[in-house]
């Protein structure tokens, strides 16, 4: 069986021609398992959010699309790192955190402590205020510091 093909339009839309040759405009690429496992389960939707087509693997796909595939992702999923943990406000909920990400420093509010979440033996996924997610892929790869302030919420 054929491959999918990628490609965009005059427009900047994604359009995907799927095996049978069905060429399908304005697809949004969505990751079922972004952390776990992101190389399966590719859904592409249209702007209602509808599922289209599924593409179970991406592994098998030809190294050109599979780069537009990862870069149009990467465009929508915005999860910045964090790196280190200068400091959290004391006191009750919420709380003020100043860290480092992948993409620079940057401060936001902890609603509380069950807006984070363990990924995996010790990872997290801390979600602020405003709905921006922040993973921790290894807590033992944080400094000391760092580490004794996320022990406090894990």
């Amino acid at each position: 069986m054929p491959a999918i093909a990628l490609e965009y339009d005059r427009f900047g839309k994604l359009v995907l021609t799927t095996p049978a040759g069905e060429k399908l405009a304005g697809v949004v690429p969505v990751r079922a398992f972004p952390f776990s496992s992101p190389s399966e389960c590719v859904s592409f939707c249209d702007d209602h959010g509808r599922e289209l087509y599924f593409l179970p693997e991406t592994a098998g796909l030809p190294d050109g699309v599979r780069g537009l595939l990862e870069a149009d992702l990467a465009k929508r999923e915005f999860i910045p790192v964090i790196r280190t943990i200068y400091s959290v406000s004391a006191g009750a909920e919420p709380t003020d955190w100043h860290v480092l990400t992948d993409r620079g420093e940057t401060r936001f509010v902890l609603n509380n402590e069950d807006n984070i979440r363990r990924m995996g033996a010790n990872g997290a996924l801390v979600t602020d205020s405003h709905g921006v997610r922040y993973r921790i892929r290894d807590a033992n790869d944080l400094d000391l510091h760092s580490r004794r302030i996320l022990r406090r919420y894990l």
